[in-house]
């Protein structure tokens, strides 16, 4: 009988510890940058075009324009992502749109809600690209989880820059043009 009353308490203390983690660091903020060794038109043509976005963002199907007109402020898109079998929406509204220069977006799901921005500098002949993201859990448990999991958001997203990067330098589509 010992043992289960202790057995009971470390429980309860672990499950005060893991609620009190999400109200301690309701949301996560981190930033990332790379260099690409392309042209800022280029780099960015290829980080807005729909049809390239699965060459650098995992698990990404597809995305549908909801409303508006793609590439404006108030588009709204729902991204479509393969989550370990299951199929994922996300639904992304542009906020602010700089062509060129940078993207705003707010991405909301049913675990969180997370602002991001994308943006881009020409710099002796590369280009830089910057991301910044603020995400919040949508419950107690989303917001405990993301605490706990900050670090894998980063590597997420370090992981995609990277994609990104690779994506941009084996680019063959012309978007100088566009």
């Amino acid at each position: 009988m010992k043992y289960v009353k202790y057995s009971l308490g470390i429980l309860a203390v672990l499950v005060i510890g893991f609620f009190l983690l999400g109200l301690l660091k309701p949301e996560i903020t981190y930033d990332c940058e790379i260099m690409v060794d392309k042209p800022l038109t280029e780099a960015w043509g290829l980080s807005q075009d729909p049809e390239k976005i699965s060459e650098w963002l995992i698990g990404v199907q597809k995305m549908e324009l909801v409303s508006g007109q793609h590439a404006t402020v108030g588009a709204v898109y729902d991204v479509y992502f393969d989550n370990e079998g299951q199929q994922m929406i996300i639904r992304e509204t542009i906020t602010e749109i700089v062509p060129n220069e940078s993207v705003s977006m707010v991405f909301t799901s049913d675990f969180m809600d997370m602002d991001y921005q994308l943006s881009m500098e020409f710099i002796d002949g590369k280009t830089k690209i910057n991301t910044y993201t603020t995400a919040t859990g949508n419950s107690m448990i989303s917001k405990s989880i993301m605490a706990l999991m900050s670090g894998t958001f980063v590597t997420q997203e370090e992981t995609n820059l990277a994609n990104l990067k690779k994506a941009i330098e084996n680019n063959t589509k012309n978007y100088s043009l566009n």
